[in-house]
């Protein structure tokens, strides 16, 4: 079961219709089928636009982003698909902030639906710091499919790990 890593909280039944998935060789299939074709979203400037677009439409009283990026070091051997920070200077009598978000890379080549997850997750940060109850009501009024797209991205990355990225998304 260590090839279910990634949804190893989900229930039993869960886990052993994704592991016959698996077993058959169909993973790969049923994602394709669910999220057709990749994003168009490929620059750093192209994700800043998304992103602040997102925000200003949804979260209208949030700090301003001062950088959004995508980041190959960010990987889910860290536990990370997305990070946000918010970086607060004193600069003479003044207090500075700048407050980034950084997708990790893989989400480059991805159906919009799995950037857009990661994207809400990280701009749910700006209102809620933990994950509670308060911060996911947030991400689903942000993206209201949001547990299942979580759920197929955690699938998604289970077919990375076993079989590599699915052919026609990169």
């Amino acid at each position: 079961m260590d090839s279910l890593k990634y949804i190893n909280h989900y229930s039993e039944t869960t886990k052993k219709q994704v592991l016959e998935l698996i077993k058959q060789e169909k993973l790969e299939q049923h994602l394709k089928k669910k999220y057709a074709n990749p994003h168009a979203i490929k620059t750093d400037k192209a994700l800043f636009a998304y992103v602040n677009e997102l925000k200003n439409a949804n979260i209208k009283n949030a700090p301003t982003l001062s950088k959004v990026l995508y980041d190959a070091k960010i990987n889910v051997i860290h536990n990370a698909l997305g990070t946000h920070h918010f970086v607060s200077r004193v600069q003479g009598a003044k207090l500075k902030s700048k407050n980034e978000i950084r997708i990790s890379s893989i989400f480059k080549s991805v159906p919009l639906e799995f950037l857009e997850m990661i994207v809400v997750h990280e701009l749910a940060h700006f209102k809620a710091k933990e994950h509670n109850r308060a911060f996911y009501s947030l991400c689903e009024y942000l993206q209201p499919s949001y547990h299942q797209v979580e759920f197929d991205v955690r699938l998604y990355l289970t077919q990375m790990e076993l079989f590599g990225k699915i052919n026609e998304w990169n």
